[in-house]
């Protein structure tokens, strides 16, 4: 079974070799994954809201984008894109807002945060509190929402959005999906073992306490920044204590177990920490060298990131336009142009023509084919023990009941409870896979 995991990368700073381990490193690994397809996004809508300097948010998007890319991320397996080049966010983003409660909204950590911190100093509780920040978890329900995401990695502060996706979604759902079930409702997955780095001083990695190492800075830049992690004052000779030091807290982050195993034991034996150093920094070069050249040359050729990132608009486009049109057309924001009674009609001429055909193969097994009105094949199942099986499906199909495609390369498939249950052919190019897609929506959802 394919898994869709979305992730939204914040833009607003530069990546340093924390964020590379904690986040960057395991997401490209797990976006390998061929059960996992995965959607990772720049969320610069959402960077607004804790910052108001345009070039700092000019720059991060460059610097993100091309970390990202340049630590390995394939395109061609992953949906990579900025959130502000997708429209229909901002406007799923609306239509969340008029189904969502005041009272839940409320109850968000960040907006009670800045209230309890305004009352403590004797202000007005919404001082300083912008609709952004007061909104944010209706934004970030639109980003999971609009690509039905099955799961969500975040950190533990981020726990409470993602049910307020699933609240809202499932709110949703209950007004408008006139018993479908338009939005798959997501699931926080907390990555328990993700590496938080100490810092140069030995507190976690962070730009706001200035002891960051630069992810991809010049080979200086990284030797200098080891330079200056504080050790204690044992001399070289002297044993030292590997779990009590920050320096081999970050060699065992990126060190295979032999290479750990080696610099433990040189470690106890007396190494100096001169010496130490130096290995942590050859080892973050061995690391990090090449990726540092592929990420100074997409620096180097904003227009190719800009290319990049416009075709990964473009694949996330291919779903979020559709289902938008879905959306729009469940809350009633429908075109004058189809009279209610002759797009009825029209529905349902379309539905007699398209057919189910049950038949049994050579193996004894049975499936069954979706024919659209010219009888061109839109699905075929997978196989059944008994007709039984088949026909319950087929039933259900028919009926519309929480209607789950996913594309499939050139084609797509049909999931009921969690399993595929049908697929199309393989189709000339994504277009016309589109609109395959659209007809069988059109068979399955018109009631008849």
């Amino acid at each position: 079974m394919t898994i869709r995991i979305l992730t939204g990368i914040t833009t607003t700073g530069t990546p340093h070799l924390g964020n590379y381990a904690g986040a960057i490193r395991p997401a490209i690994v797990a976006s390998r994954d061929p059960n996992a397809d995965s959607f990772y996004f720049l969320a610069d809508y959402h960077a607004l809201i804790k910052c108001d300097d345009p070039a700092r948010i000019q720059r991060s998007r460059l610097e993100i984008a091309a970390t990202w890319l340049a630590c390995g991320l394939d395109t061609d397996k992953a949906t990579f894109y900025r959130q502000s080049d997708i429209p229909e966010i901002p406007e799923l983003c609306w239509l969340l807002t008029c189904v969502t409660a005041k009272g839940l909204l409320n109850r968000a950590h960040a907006y009670k945060a800045a209230v309890d911190k305004n009352l403590e100093a004797g202000e007005d509780p919404d001082a300083g509190v912008t609709m952004g920040l007061y909104s944010y978890p209706v934004l970030m329900a639109a980003d999971i929402l609009m690509f039905n995401a099955h799961k969500v990695p975040v950190g533990r502060d981020q726990i409470q959005h993602v049910e307020m996706a699933r609240d809202i979604g499932q709110r949703f759902n209950h007004l408008f999906g006139n018993g479908k079930e338009l939005f798959v409702l997501p699931e926080a997955v907390i990555e328990e073992e993700v590496a938080t780095l100490p810092g140069l001083d030995g507190r976690k990695m962070s730009k706001s306490y200035d002891n960051t190492i630069p992810l991809f800075g010049s080979s200086k830049q990284l030797k200098d920044a080891i330079a200056r992690i504080v050790t204690d004052s044992r001399a070289p000779g002297e044993p030292k204590d590997p779990d009590n030091s920050h320096l081999y807290t970050l060699y065992q982050a990126f060190a295979s177990a032999e290479q750990l195993a080696e610099f433990r034991a040189d470690l106890l034996a007396g190494l100096a920490w001169g010496e130490a150093k130096q290995r942590l920094y050859q080892l973050l070069e061995n690391e990090l060298g090449e990726a540092r050249e592929r990420y100074n040359a997409l620096i180097a050729r904003p227009a190719d990131l800009e290319d990049i990132l416009l075709a990964g608009a473009a694949k996330a486009r291919r779903i979020a336009t559709p289902f938008l049109c879905e959306l729009r057309e469940a809350v009633g924001l429908r075109s004058f142009r189809e009279q209610v009674q002759v797009a009825g009609v029209e529905k349902k001429k379309a539905a007699k023509s398209a057919r189910f055909v049950s038949f049994r193969d050579d193996d004894g097994s049975f499936r069954f084919r979706l024919l659209d009105a010219a009888g061109e094949q839109l699905l075929l199942s997978r196989a059944f023990a008994d007709g039984r099986s088949a026909g319950l499906v087929s039933k259900r199909l028919q009926s519309g009941e929480a209607l789950d495609v996913r594309e499939q390369g050139e084609g797509f498939s049909v999931w009921l409870d969690g399993e595929v249950v049908a697929d199309s052919p393989a189709f000339a190019d994504a277009a016309a896979r589109d609109a395959a897609i659209a007809r069988l929506r059109e068979a399955l959802t018109s009631g008849e």
